[in-house]
C-alpha cells in the first residue's frame, strides 16, 4: 500500500473539557508535553513517518495558538505547493458547534470531496504514543476491511473519553461492539484511530447527518458493524490517553524511565516539532539536577529532581523544585520550594514562596500568572 493515498485526518478540540485548565486559551492538540513538545506532535510526527503527506486538522475554537505552532507545517515536512497541512475551521456550513467527529467531518465535507486520496487516517490528538501507522494500513489493505480500528488489550483507563470493548475474531474482524461497557477485567478497547475508505467515509457521514445521527460510537462505529467489514488492528506499544490533570501529570513524569523514552522516541520515527533555536541549558554554580527532562534555553541555579522543564525556564539560587512540570518561559525565584506543581506558560513565581501539591492531585498555575 502507498502510504501517500492516504488523507490524515485530526481532531484538534475533541475532550477539550478533560483538561480545562490548560485548554481554556488553547486546543487540547496543542497542549505541551514532555518539554519541549504539543500533543499534536506525535499524531503529526507519526502520519509523516508513515509517508502520509496530506493532513487535515479540523479545529472548532481556541486554535490561535495551534496555528502559531503549526505554522506552514515546515517543521512536519508539509509545507509545500501541493497538498501539505491544512486547518480546517467550520467554514463549509458557518457552523462553529461542531461537537461531535460527525459534525466536525460534515463542516469539512468539501475538503474531503476534493481530496483524491484513496483511504482516510482519521485521528484525535488527546494521547501520546509512537505508532507505526504503515503497519495499520497495510493490515487495512491485507484484511480487506472496509473499516480498520485501532485497539488494545488491557483494562479501560479511568475516565477513558467513549470507551468501546470490542468483540474481535481470531481472524482479526470485529464482530460487535460496547459503549462505555461496564467491565472489570480486560477487553479490547478503542484507541483514537481509524482508518477508512475515502469514499466510504463521506457516504457514511451523509447518511448520519440525513438521519439526524451525530454520536459517533454509536451511529457511526457501532450502528456500521453488521453493514461493513470491522477489521481490528492491536497496538501494544506505549500508549497515555490524556483524560485529567492527574493523567497529564503521570504522563510526563513516565518519561523519567528509560525505556518509555525508548519505545517513545526512536531514530527511526522521531517525534518533529517545531524549532525555536535556543541556546543550549546553563548550569549555575552550587546548582543540582537529578532525573529530570531539561530543555534548551534553561538556567539553573537552584536544585531540581524529577521534573520536566520546558525551554527558557529559570530556576533561582537556593530553590529546590521536585516532581513539577514548568512549562516555557517560567521564572521561579530564589529560596523556593515547589513540590507537585504543574506551570503554564509565563508564570512567575517570586522568592522565597513555597508551593506542594500531591502526586495524586498536583497544584496548578494559570499561564502568566504572578505568585
Amino acid at each position: 500500500m502507498i502510504a501517500n493515498n492516504v488523507l490524515g485526518i485530526i481532531f484538534s478540540n475533541m475532550y477539550d473539557d478533560k483538561v480545562r485548565e490548560l485548554t481554556e486559551t488553547r486546543t487540547m492538540a496543542s497542549v505541551p508535553f514532555g518539554g519541549r513538545y504539543r500533543l499534536i506532535d506525535f499524531v503529526l510526527s507519526n502520519m509523516v513517518n508513515s509517508g502520509i503527506n496530506k493532513v487535515g486538522v479540523i479545529t472548532k475554537s481556541n486554535y490561535q495558538s495551534l496555528m502559531d505552532h503549526l505554522g506552514s507545517g515546515k517543521a512536519w515536512d508539509l509545507s509545500r505547493k501541493r497538498e501539505g497541512l491544512f486547518i480546517l475551521p467550520p467554514f463549509s456550513n458557518g457552523n462553529s458547534e461542531c461537537n461531535t467527529r460527525i459534525e466536525s467531518l460534515a463542516s469539512v465535507m468539501r475538503f474531503l470531496s476534493h481530496s483524491n486520496e484513496k483511504y482516510v487516517f482519521l485521528s484525535d490528538s488527546d494521547y501520546v504514543c509512537n505508532i507505526d501507522c504503515k503497519k495499520m494500513l497495510a493490515s487495512h489493505v491485507e484484511s480487506d476491511a472496509d473499516v480498520t480500528v485501532a485497539y488494545r488489550f488491557g483494562r479501560i483507563p479511568d475516565k477513558y473519553p467513549d470507551p468501546i470493548s470490542y468483540e474481535i475474531d481470531p481472524d482479526g474482524m470485529v464482530r460487535d461492539a460496547l459503549i462505555q461497557p461496564n467491565l472489570d477485567g480486560a477487553c479490547n478497547y478503542s484507541l483514537p484511530m481509524i482508518v477508512i475508505g475515502r469514499e466510504l467515509l463521506i457516504k457514511l457521514i451523509s447518511d448520519c447527518v440525513s438521519r439526524n445521527l451525530y454520536d459517533f460510537e454509536r451511529d457511526f462505529v457501532q450502528r456500521n458493524i453488521q453493514n461493513y467489514r470491522f477489521h481490528g488492528y492491536e497496538f501494544t506499544g506505549f500508549f497515555r490517553s490524556i483524560c485529567s490533570m492527574n493523567d497529564y501529570f503521570e504522563s510526563n513524569m513516565a518519561l523519567m524511565q528509560p525505556k518509555v523514552r525508548s519505545e517513545l522516541f526512536t531514530p527511526e520515527r522521531p517525534i518533529y516539532t517545531k524549532v525555536r533555536d535556543d541556546l543550549p541549558a546553563r548550569y549555575g554554580l552550587g546548582s543540582k539536577v537529578s532525573n529530570s527532562l531539561v530543555a534548551d534555553g534553561c538556567i539553573i541555579d537552584g536544585e531540581i529532581e524529577n521534573c520536566v522543564l520546558f525551554r527558557g525556564v529559570h530556576i533561582g539560587k537556593n530553590s529546590k523544585v521536585s516532581n513539577c512540570v514548568v512549562m516555557q518561559d517560567s521564572h521561579i525565584g530564589e529560596d523556593c520550594k515547589l513540590d507537585y506543581v504543574i506551570m503554564d506558560k509565563d508564570v512567575t513565581i517570586k522568592d522565597e514562596r513555597s508551593l506542594m501539591g500531591f502526586q495524586s492531585y498536583p497544584v496548578f498555575i494559570n499561564k502568566g500568572s504572578i505568585v
